[in-house]
C-alpha cells in the first residue's frame, strides 16, 4: 500500500473498486484505489466538513456521520469554478476567497446516500434528502478546518481529480 500526496498521480488507470474515508477530526478525505493485482494505492485530500458539527438531523447543518454510497455525479466537464443551485449549473463562475461568498456549491458534485437506517437513511436522518454532497467551494481559504453548511467542501481542482477517479456507487465511510 502506498500513501500519496495531492501532487503525485496514484489511481491513474481505472481501478477495479475505490473507496472514500472521511476523517472529520482531521478533515482529510482519503482515497483507496484497489487494482487487480490486488495492490491499493491511497490518496489524501484535505477538506472542509460542517462547523456545527456532526450529525444526522433534517435541517441540523451537520455532517452526517456512516456509511454512504455516491449516489449521483453531477458537473462533469464543467469549467472548474462554476456554480451550481440546485444541482444545476448557472453559467457563473465563482470568485475564489472573496469575503461572503457564502456556502456556494462549485465545480463539482457527488451527492451522497446513506446506507445506515436509523442513522443516515430514514426519516429526518437521510443525508440524500439532506443534500449532503462533496463538492467544490468558492471559500477555499477555509479548506482544512470545520466550514461548511454539512456538506464535504473541497478545493476545486481536487474535487474534480476525485470525480474522475470515482464511480456511482462508490463507497464513502465518514468517521469522527
Amino acid at each position: 500500500m502506498s500513501l500519496t500526496q495531492n501532487n503525485a498521480q496514484p489511481c491513474t488507470t481505472p481501478p477495479l473498486h475505490s473507496r472514500i474515508e472521511v476523517d472529520i477530526s482531521e478533515q482529510q478525505l482519503y482515497l483507496y484505489c484497489r487494482y487487480a493485482n490486488n495492490h491499493e494505492e491511497i490518496k489524501k485530500y484535505p477538506v472542509s466538513t460542517s462547523k456545527y458539527g456532526i450529525g444526522s438531523q433534517a435541517n441540523s447543518n451537520k455532517t452526517p456521520l456512516g456509511l454512504h454510497r455516491i449516489e449521483n455525479k453531477i458537473g462533469d466537464g464543467a469549467p472548474q469554478g462554476m456554480v451550481f443551485k440546485g444541482r444545476r449549473a448557472t453559467g457563473r463562475i465563482a470568485q475564489m476567497n472573496v469575503p461572503g461568498a457564502g456556502d456556494l456549491v462549485t465545480t463539482r458534485i457527488m451527492w451522497l446516500k446513506g446506507l445506515e437506517p436509523g442513522n443516515n437513511s430514514g426519516r429526518r436522518i437521510d443525508s440524500y434528502k439532506r443534500y449532503i454532497y462533496i463538492h467544490g467551494t468558492a471559500e477555499e481559504e477555509k479548506i482544512g478546518q470545520p466550514a461548511s453548511h454539512g456538506c464535504i467542501r473541497m478545493y476545486n481542482d481536487d474535487v474534480i481529480d476525485l470525480f474522475e477517479r470515482t464511480t456511482e456507487g462508490s463507497e464513502v465511510n465518514i468517521k469522527e
